[in-house]
């Protein structure tokens, strides 16, 4: 069992969903909520402060969360973690923000996204996918989870897990600072400081996503909202093959490439992804 610090985000507030589960949710802005944001798996709301921020200062209010099984979201105390689950915290997390929201999805958060967006059109306003398309590729998407294994014994350090991250991202010229990283862990009570996101859930969630790629290729040709796809130039989850049956899926879509990121675009690049989610809403006709 994991102690979460108190002093690990500024302020959440706590929505409840259908089946009971807390999620810590962040509103940047003040004002009705334009935009959600989703984060990856392994990931935290933190994910997006940047993002948020910019988003926020154009006059978009938006609310980023932590998904069930990561950062100040409850944990699941059976482990029995599932996609549906994911999608349905997306769900509520996008009714209440009162009118139907631009849902912006990284990796994991991208998928649900689409599966929501294809289930129901009424759901959100438009949507952004952030380096992931219905069907990804396998190398890519196992070296991830290879990173994702690793470590759990945890590290000794702050200065130990800077150096997991640098060498699982050398294209990164920096490494994160000691109050961003400490966002990423929790300590154990044995000491030792573990990766903010439940490990119970990786191997699920893992196989369920395979198992659902059917299922959001079909949810993608349902997408009636408009969208934009945000790669990164580097990446090895989606190519130019998967990219393509993607605008094919949607033909509406509109496509950016971030020139220098790999997967982890708005963390690779944040000036050039903040610019591209902005000029995008803009075309939305008001905030």
């Amino acid at each position: 069992m994991v102690t979460i610090s108190p002093s690990s985000f500024p302020n959440p507030r706590r929505l409840s969903t259908a089946d009971g589960i807390g999620l810590a949710v962040e509103q940047f802005g003040s004002g009705t909520p334009g935009v959600v944001f989703a984060h990856g798996f392994g990931q935290t709301r933190a994910a997006w402060t940047s993002c948020a921020t910019a988003c926020a200062a154009s006059g978009w209010s938006n609310l980023t969360y932590d998904a069930r099984g990561h950062g100040e979201s409850d944990w699941l105390a059976s482990g029995d973690y599932a996609v549906d689950q994911l999608s349905a915290d997306l769900r509520c997390v996008c009714a209440s923000a009162g009118v139907p929201p631009v849902v912006v999805g990284a990796s994991m958060g991208g998928l649900v996204g689409i599966a929501m967006a294809g289930a129901d059109a009424e759901s959100c306003r438009a949507l952004v996918l952030v380096d992931i398309t219905p069907r990804w590729e396998p190398a890519g998407v196992e070296r991830i989870l290879e990173f994702m294994r690793a470590h759990p014994a945890g590290f000794a350090s702050l200065d130990e897990a800077a150096q997991a991250i640098a060498t699982y991202l050398p294209h990164r010229g920096t490494r994160k600072s000691p109050g961003r990283l400490r966002k990423l862990l929790v300590e154990s009570a044995d000491g030792r400081l573990r990766w903010h996101w439940d490990p119970r859930m990786l191997e699920p969630i893992a196989e369920e996503g395979a198992r659902h790629q059917a299922d959001l290729l079909a949810a993608a040709t349902r997408i009636r909202v408009p969208t934009l796809l945000i790669s990164g130039a580097a990446s090895d989850v989606v190519s130019e093959t998967t990219i393509q049956e993607f605008l094919e899926l949607v033909p509406h879509a509109r496509h950016a490439i971030v020139p220098k990121a790999a997967h982890m675009v708005a963390g690779d690049e944040n000036t050039q992804f903040n610019h591209h989610v902005l000029e995008f809403l803009a075309t939305l006709g008001g905030v």
